[in-house]
Protein backbone atom coordinates (compact mmCIF):
# COMPACT_ATOMS: atom_id res chain seq x y z
CA UNK A 1 0.00 0.00 0.00
CA UNK A 2 2.81 2.50 -1.41
CA UNK A 3 1.82 6.26 -0.56
CA UNK A 4 0.92 8.83 -3.52
CA UNK A 5 4.24 11.12 -4.32
CA UNK A 6 3.63 13.62 -2.21
CA UNK A 7 5.34 11.90 0.48
CA UNK A 8 8.37 13.60 0.57
CA UNK A 9 9.42 16.33 3.62
CA UNK A 10 6.15 17.73 4.95
CA UNK A 11 6.93 21.01 6.85
CA UNK A 12 3.01 21.73 7.16
CA UNK A 13 1.58 21.73 10.77
CA UNK A 14 -1.95 22.29 10.22
CA UNK A 15 -4.00 20.00 12.67
CA UNK A 16 -0.76 20.15 14.89
CA UNK A 17 -2.88 21.72 17.77
CA UNK A 18 -5.32 19.10 18.92
CA UNK A 19 -2.27 17.39 20.48
CA UNK A 20 -0.12 19.63 22.98
CA UNK A 21 3.46 19.31 21.85
CA UNK A 22 5.09 20.07 24.78
CA UNK A 23 3.51 17.62 26.32
CA UNK A 24 4.52 14.56 24.76
CA UNK A 25 8.19 15.89 24.92
CA UNK A 26 7.53 16.23 29.00
CA UNK A 27 6.07 12.66 28.71
CA UNK A 28 9.17 11.37 27.09
CA UNK A 29 11.39 13.26 28.91
CA UNK A 30 9.97 11.96 32.24
CA UNK A 31 9.98 8.43 31.21
CA UNK A 32 13.23 8.49 29.70
CA UNK A 33 15.41 11.08 32.32
CA UNK A 34 13.53 11.35 35.15
CA UNK A 35 12.56 6.97 35.53
CA UNK A 36 15.58 6.24 32.79
CA UNK A 37 15.82 2.34 31.45
CA UNK A 38 12.33 0.56 32.52
CA UNK A 39 12.94 -3.28 33.28
CA UNK A 40 13.09 -5.94 35.42
CA UNK A 41 16.71 -5.58 36.03
CA UNK A 42 16.37 -1.93 36.70
CA UNK A 43 15.00 -2.50 40.11
CA UNK A 44 11.67 0.03 40.82
CA UNK A 45 11.47 1.34 37.37
CA UNK A 46 8.46 -0.70 36.06
CA UNK A 47 6.26 0.29 39.05
CA UNK A 48 7.42 4.06 38.92
CA UNK A 49 6.08 4.18 35.40
CA UNK A 50 3.09 1.79 36.50
CA UNK A 51 1.98 4.34 38.37
CA UNK A 52 3.14 7.90 37.06
CA UNK A 53 0.77 6.49 34.18
CA UNK A 54 -2.46 6.26 36.24
CA UNK A 55 -1.59 8.89 37.32
CA UNK A 56 -1.23 10.85 34.38
CA UNK A 57 -4.88 8.89 33.54
CA UNK A 58 -6.51 9.82 36.54
CA UNK A 59 -5.79 13.97 36.11
CA UNK A 60 -7.51 13.71 32.84
CA UNK A 61 -10.43 12.12 33.80
CA UNK A 62 -10.07 7.99 34.33
CA UNK A 63 -10.17 5.93 36.95
CA UNK A 64 -7.44 3.22 35.12
CA UNK A 65 -7.55 -0.67 36.32
CA UNK A 66 -4.08 -2.35 36.63
CA UNK A 67 -4.24 -6.12 35.07
CA UNK A 68 -1.69 -7.96 36.72
CA UNK A 69 -0.43 -11.36 35.95
CA UNK A 70 2.20 -13.57 36.85
CA UNK A 71 5.45 -14.28 35.10
CA UNK A 72 6.62 -17.90 34.85
CA UNK A 73 9.81 -19.82 33.92
CA UNK A 74 12.72 -20.64 36.42
CA UNK A 75 14.32 -17.15 36.28
CA UNK A 76 11.82 -14.70 37.09
CA UNK A 77 9.16 -16.98 38.04
CA UNK A 78 6.63 -15.99 40.81
CA UNK A 79 6.89 -11.81 39.96
CA UNK A 80 4.40 -10.10 38.96
CA UNK A 81 3.83 -7.12 36.07
CA UNK A 82 1.55 -4.84 35.68
CA UNK A 83 -0.66 -3.35 32.79
CA UNK A 84 -2.37 -0.49 32.94
CA UNK A 85 -5.74 -0.03 31.18
CA UNK A 86 -8.10 2.97 30.87
CA UNK A 87 -11.52 2.71 29.19
CA UNK A 88 -13.67 4.93 27.09
CA UNK A 89 -17.04 3.36 27.01
CA UNK A 90 -19.14 2.95 23.97
CA UNK A 91 -22.66 5.08 23.91
CA UNK A 92 -23.89 2.94 22.00
CA UNK A 93 -22.19 -0.63 20.99
CA UNK A 94 -20.46 -0.89 24.66
CA UNK A 95 -19.17 -4.51 24.08
CA UNK A 96 -17.64 -3.82 20.69
CA UNK A 97 -14.02 -3.01 21.23
CA UNK A 98 -11.12 -0.98 20.15
CA UNK A 99 -7.56 -1.40 21.71
CA UNK A 100 -4.92 0.97 21.51
CA UNK A 101 -1.71 -0.30 23.09
CA UNK A 102 1.85 0.84 23.61
CA UNK A 103 4.31 -0.91 26.01
CA UNK A 104 6.31 1.18 28.72
CA UNK A 105 9.45 -0.67 29.26
CA UNK A 106 12.75 -0.48 27.56
CA UNK A 107 15.54 -3.21 26.90
CA UNK A 108 18.84 -3.18 29.49
CA UNK A 109 20.95 -0.13 29.55
CA UNK A 110 18.55 2.53 27.23
CA UNK A 111 16.20 5.30 28.21
CA UNK A 112 13.91 4.28 25.75
CA UNK A 113 12.93 7.46 24.58
CA UNK A 114 11.86 6.46 21.16
CA UNK A 115 11.43 3.14 21.97
CA UNK A 116 9.19 3.74 23.85
CA UNK A 117 8.88 6.19 25.43
CA UNK A 118 7.33 8.36 22.05
CA UNK A 119 4.67 5.37 22.10
CA UNK A 120 3.63 5.98 25.29
CA UNK A 121 3.56 9.51 25.33
CA UNK A 122 1.36 9.62 21.97
CA UNK A 123 -0.82 6.97 23.82
CA UNK A 124 -1.53 9.40 27.08
CA UNK A 125 -1.97 12.17 24.47
CA UNK A 126 -4.81 10.43 22.72
CA UNK A 127 -6.44 9.11 25.75
CA UNK A 128 -6.59 12.43 27.22
CA UNK A 129 -8.29 13.50 24.11
CA UNK A 130 -11.06 10.85 24.01
CA UNK A 131 -11.76 11.13 27.88
CA UNK A 132 -14.41 13.44 26.91
CA UNK A 133 -15.52 12.50 23.53
CA UNK A 134 -17.05 8.58 23.77
CA UNK A 135 -17.96 7.05 20.62
CA UNK A 136 -20.22 4.06 19.64
CA UNK A 137 -17.49 1.47 20.83
CA UNK A 138 -15.83 1.10 23.71
CA UNK A 139 -12.08 2.18 23.52
CA UNK A 140 -9.01 0.27 25.94
CA UNK A 141 -6.06 2.73 26.13
CA UNK A 142 -3.04 0.06 27.58
CA UNK A 143 0.25 0.17 28.44
CA UNK A 144 2.00 -2.81 28.65
CA UNK A 145 4.74 -4.24 30.24
CA UNK A 146 7.50 -6.60 29.48
CA UNK A 147 7.48 -6.31 25.38
CA UNK A 148 11.50 -6.14 24.80
CA UNK A 149 13.55 -9.10 25.95
CA UNK A 150 14.01 -11.29 27.89
CA UNK A 151 10.13 -11.60 27.18
CA UNK A 152 10.10 -10.60 23.81
CA UNK A 153 7.50 -12.99 22.14
CA UNK A 154 6.54 -14.98 24.88
CA UNK A 155 3.44 -15.84 27.25
CA UNK A 156 5.33 -13.34 29.75
CA UNK A 157 4.65 -10.19 27.46
CA UNK A 158 2.23 -7.83 29.40
CA UNK A 159 0.36 -7.60 25.88
CA UNK A 160 0.10 -11.70 26.08
CA UNK A 161 -1.45 -11.78 28.87
CA UNK A 162 -3.85 -9.15 28.59
CA UNK A 163 -4.88 -10.63 25.09
CA UNK A 164 -5.34 -13.89 26.86
CA UNK A 165 -7.67 -12.66 29.57
CA UNK A 166 -9.36 -10.80 26.72
CA UNK A 167 -9.78 -14.14 25.14
CA UNK A 168 -10.56 -16.09 28.05
CA UNK A 169 -13.74 -13.69 28.51
CA UNK A 170 -14.65 -14.07 24.83
CA UNK A 171 -14.51 -10.55 24.09
CA UNK A 172 -15.75 -8.72 21.25
CA UNK A 173 -12.38 -7.00 20.21
CA UNK A 174 -12.92 -5.52 16.66
CA UNK A 175 -9.53 -3.98 16.50
CA UNK A 176 -5.80 -3.41 18.32
CA UNK A 177 -3.63 -1.33 16.83
CA UNK A 178 -0.17 -1.17 18.84
CA UNK A 179 2.47 1.89 18.71
CA UNK A 180 6.27 0.91 18.71
CA UNK A 181 8.80 3.58 17.88
CA UNK A 182 6.97 6.78 16.55
CA UNK A 183 9.68 9.69 17.25
CA UNK A 184 12.31 9.38 15.15
CA UNK A 185 12.39 11.01 11.39
CA UNK A 186 14.62 12.37 8.96
CA UNK A 187 14.92 13.89 5.73
CA UNK A 188 17.90 12.58 4.93
CA UNK A 189 18.66 10.80 1.47
CA UNK A 190 19.11 7.05 1.97
CA UNK A 191 17.99 6.90 5.76
CA UNK A 192 15.36 5.16 5.54
CA UNK A 193 16.07 0.58 5.19
CA UNK A 194 13.88 -2.30 5.25
CA UNK A 195 13.57 -6.26 6.01
CA UNK A 196 13.93 -7.04 2.38
CA UNK A 197 15.65 -5.43 -0.74
CA UNK A 198 13.10 -5.56 -2.80
CA UNK A 199 10.83 -2.70 -0.49
CA UNK A 200 13.12 -0.35 -1.08
CA UNK A 201 12.13 -0.13 -4.92
CA UNK A 202 8.36 0.39 -3.50
CA UNK A 203 8.75 2.34 -0.58
CA UNK A 204 10.75 5.86 -0.20
CA UNK A 205 14.05 6.00 0.83
CA UNK A 206 13.62 8.77 3.09
CA UNK A 207 12.83 8.17 6.79
CA UNK A 208 9.96 11.12 6.77
CA UNK A 209 6.81 8.71 7.56
CA UNK A 210 5.13 6.56 9.59
CA UNK A 211 4.34 2.63 9.01
CA UNK A 212 1.02 1.22 8.84
CA UNK A 213 2.13 -2.69 9.25
CA UNK A 214 0.03 -5.61 9.62
CA UNK A 215 0.33 -9.66 8.50
CA UNK A 216 -2.38 -10.51 5.09
CA UNK A 217 -4.89 -11.41 7.35
CA UNK A 218 -5.85 -8.03 8.28
CA UNK A 219 -5.27 -5.87 5.38
CA UNK A 220 -8.78 -5.10 5.10
CA UNK A 221 -8.78 -3.30 8.57
CA UNK A 222 -4.94 -2.05 7.64
CA UNK A 223 -6.67 -0.28 4.77
CA UNK A 224 -9.46 1.09 6.37
CA UNK A 225 -7.15 2.86 9.27
CA UNK A 226 -3.92 3.73 7.04
CA UNK A 227 -7.46 5.49 4.14
CA UNK A 228 -8.52 7.59 7.41
CA UNK A 229 -4.82 8.45 8.82
CA UNK A 230 -4.11 9.57 4.91
CA UNK A 231 -7.39 11.71 4.57
CA UNK A 232 -6.61 13.57 7.76
CA UNK A 233 -3.13 14.35 8.53
CA UNK A 234 -0.54 15.89 6.73
CA UNK A 235 2.50 13.45 8.36
CA UNK A 236 2.72 11.10 4.73
CA UNK A 237 2.01 7.63 5.84
CA UNK A 238 2.68 4.00 3.99
CA UNK A 239 0.99 0.99 4.33
CA UNK A 240 2.41 -2.57 4.03
CA UNK A 241 0.30 -5.96 4.65
CA UNK A 242 2.94 -8.60 4.65
CA UNK A 243 3.56 -12.52 5.03
CA UNK A 244 3.67 -12.79 8.94
CA UNK A 245 7.21 -14.29 9.00
CA UNK A 246 8.77 -10.84 7.41
CA UNK A 247 11.35 -9.27 10.18
CA UNK A 248 9.89 -6.58 11.80
CA UNK A 249 5.94 -7.44 10.35
CA UNK A 250 5.55 -9.31 14.24
CA UNK A 251 7.90 -7.41 16.62
CA UNK A 252 5.51 -6.11 18.32
CA UNK A 253 2.26 -6.18 21.17
CA UNK A 254 0.05 -6.38 18.08
CA UNK A 255 1.83 -10.45 17.73
CA UNK A 256 0.28 -11.54 21.26
CA UNK A 257 -3.15 -10.43 19.95
CA UNK A 258 -2.85 -12.49 16.89
CA UNK A 259 -2.14 -15.41 18.75
CA UNK A 260 -5.08 -14.87 20.48
CA UNK A 261 -7.26 -14.45 16.71
CA UNK A 262 -8.03 -10.81 17.57
CA UNK A 263 -7.85 -8.53 14.23
CA UNK A 264 -4.21 -6.26 14.84
CA UNK A 265 -1.85 -3.90 13.51
CA UNK A 266 1.38 -1.62 14.01
CA UNK A 267 2.05 1.79 13.88
CA UNK A 268 5.41 2.74 14.10
CA UNK A 269 8.89 4.86 12.46
CA UNK A 270 9.92 1.39 11.53
CA UNK A 271 12.54 1.44 14.46
CA UNK A 272 15.84 -0.29 13.72
CA UNK A 273 15.08 0.20 10.01
CA UNK A 274 16.06 4.12 10.33
CA UNK A 275 17.01 4.73 13.92
CA UNK A 276 20.78 4.32 14.52
CA UNK A 277 20.09 4.56 18.25
CA UNK A 278 17.72 1.89 18.59
CA UNK A 279 17.98 -0.21 21.82
CA UNK A 280 20.88 1.54 23.20
CA UNK A 281 21.94 4.00 25.78
CA UNK A 282 22.20 6.30 22.92
CA UNK A 283 18.37 6.74 22.59
CA UNK A 284 17.46 9.88 24.26
CA UNK A 285 14.65 12.23 24.25
CA UNK A 286 16.69 15.17 22.09
CA UNK A 287 16.93 13.41 18.86
CA UNK A 288 12.98 12.90 18.73
CA UNK A 289 11.09 15.67 16.69
CA UNK A 290 7.88 16.27 18.44
CA UNK A 291 6.42 18.57 16.10
CA UNK A 292 5.82 15.17 13.65
CA UNK A 293 4.57 13.35 16.75
CA UNK A 294 1.80 15.45 17.26
CA UNK A 295 0.93 15.52 13.74
CA UNK A 296 0.77 11.78 14.26
CA UNK A 297 -0.93 11.95 17.03
CA UNK A 298 -3.90 14.05 14.96
CA UNK A 299 -4.11 12.11 12.09
CA UNK A 300 -4.40 8.72 14.51
CA UNK A 301 -7.31 10.61 16.46
CA UNK A 302 -9.25 10.13 12.65
CA UNK A 303 -7.75 6.20 12.90
CA UNK A 304 -9.59 5.52 16.20
CA UNK A 305 -12.77 7.56 15.40
CA UNK A 306 -13.04 5.41 11.96
CA UNK A 307 -12.62 2.45 14.24
CA UNK A 308 -14.38 3.21 16.84
CA UNK A 309 -17.83 4.88 15.07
Amino acid sequence: MPGPEKNESNSDLSGINKISVERLEEDVQFLSDTVGQRNIHAPGSLEKSASWIEERMNKVGYKPDRHTYQISGLRYGGRSSDNIIAESTGSENPDEIVIVGAHYDTVYNSPGANDNGSAVAVLLSLAEWFSDKPLSRTIRFVAFVNEEPPFFHSSNMGSYAYAKKCRDLDENILAMMAFDGLGYFSDEPKSQSYPLPGLGFIYPKTANFIAFVTRLRDSGLLRTALKSFRDHASLPAEGAALPGFVPGVYWSDHWSFWKHDFPAFLVTDTLLFRDPAYHTPRDTPDRLDYNRMALLAGGLISVIERLAS
